[in-house]
């Protein structure tokens, strides 16, 4: 920083001041420490900066070693909301969400001297390991909607989003709306479960027991091709439409429906989860639940700054709107 003093003629605290934004320094001082910087090719000591300051400006964050949509969207809206406020972020992938393994990520961010972590995941075993280990940082929690203790949580509203691509196909006039579920161990799973069956419920309608599945298309594949041979064998009538718990699910029964000449949305409506990139070209383009993933990212940054000066924020929930496409529609005759 003397260097760079000394090269723009300026002193060593108006350097300071450039470094942190600073306001009260003019444009054309700004210019020349900054280009002083660039000539120099000078970079922060960001372990003496830590020593004084208490903070790295590192962000932990702990994730699945999975292509699945949501969390990698909730990852990147995450990066860009910390980067936008001058922190970085130093990413951990699990290979499967039990205590040991989460637990032993936490230990690794602890190591690195992070000033918080966040766990981007809605599994059950991964709420559990948070919950048990006694991290002396923030944690966030992405996934749960409300824990208990020092774990601080923001989710998007499955369950109002689930409501919503319910509502969209009741509205259209199908009384027999199927559900195709995600896995029992993860919250978000459970809570669209509990949006779609409320929304028949209110309706007055009794809902078909929903279909176990994943998150993969292959599995929705399997299901779809089920649903058909059943209908075929007069074991069990096809629904007039179907709300997948994500959109891979949704995918997967499109192409068995195509497969089996079963045209949609003439025969079957199908609703998705996620709005994933390329949705609006499955066939027919997908009507799914857009989650607001930015704000999303926002509002677990702003937590866990709230949570690093010492403050106890609010549980968090971010909505969800519904992208009606072409594979929605009125039920056949």
């Amino acid at each position: 920083m003397g260097d760079v003093a000394q090269v723009a003629g300026v002193s060593h605290q108006t350097v300071s001041r450039v470094l942190n934004d600073h306001p009260n320094v003019r444009p054309e001082t700004r210019a020349r420490v900054l280009a002083a910087i660039e000539q120099l090719g000078y970079r922060r000591n960001t372990a003496a900066r830590a020593l004084v300051t208490r903070r790295t400006g590192a962000i932990g964050v702990v994730t699945e070693d999975s292509p699945l949509f949501g969390p990698t969207m909730t990852l990147i809206a995450l990066e860009n909301a910390a980067r936008g406020q001058g922190m970085y972020v130093s990413v951990a992938t699990v290979t499967r969400w039990d205590v040991a393994t989460v637990q032993a990520s936490l230990e690794h961010y602890l190591d690195q001297g992070v000033d918080g972590v966040v766990v981007i995941a809605s599994h059950d075993e991964a709420v559990r390991a948070v919950r048990s280990y006694p991290t002396h940082v923030p944690v966030v929690m992405v996934g749960p909607a409300d824990l208990d203790g020092d774990v601080h949580t923001v989710a998007v509203d499955q369950y109002a989003g689930a409501r919503l691509a319910t509502r969209h196909l009741l509205d259209l006039g199908h009384t027999d709306v199927l559900h195709v579920a995600g896995p029992d161990v993860w919250l978000d799973a459970r809570a669209r479960a509990r949006g779609w069956h409320d929304a028949m419920l209110q309706r007055g309608l009794r809902p078909r027991a929903p279909v176990a599945g994943d998150w993969t298309a292959s599995t929705g594949f399997r299901i779809g091709s089920r649903l058909v041979t059943a209908d075929r064998a007069g074991e069990d009538q096809l629904p007039t439409a179907v709300f997948a718990a994500n959109d891979q699910l949704a995918l997967g029964l499109l192409h068995a429906f195509a497969e089996a000449g079963v045209r949609v949305p003439h025969d079957v409506s199908v609703v998705g989860y996620d709005d994933v990139e390329g949705a609006a070209h499955f066939f027919p383009p997908l009507t799914t639940v857009t989650p607001d993933f930015a704000a999303l990212g926002r509002l677990r940054l702003d937590q866990l700054v709230r949570a690093m000066a010492g403050e106890q924020p609010e549980p968090a929930l971010v909505g969800a709107s519904l992208t009606v496409r072409a594979s929605s529609a009125a039920p056949r005759a």
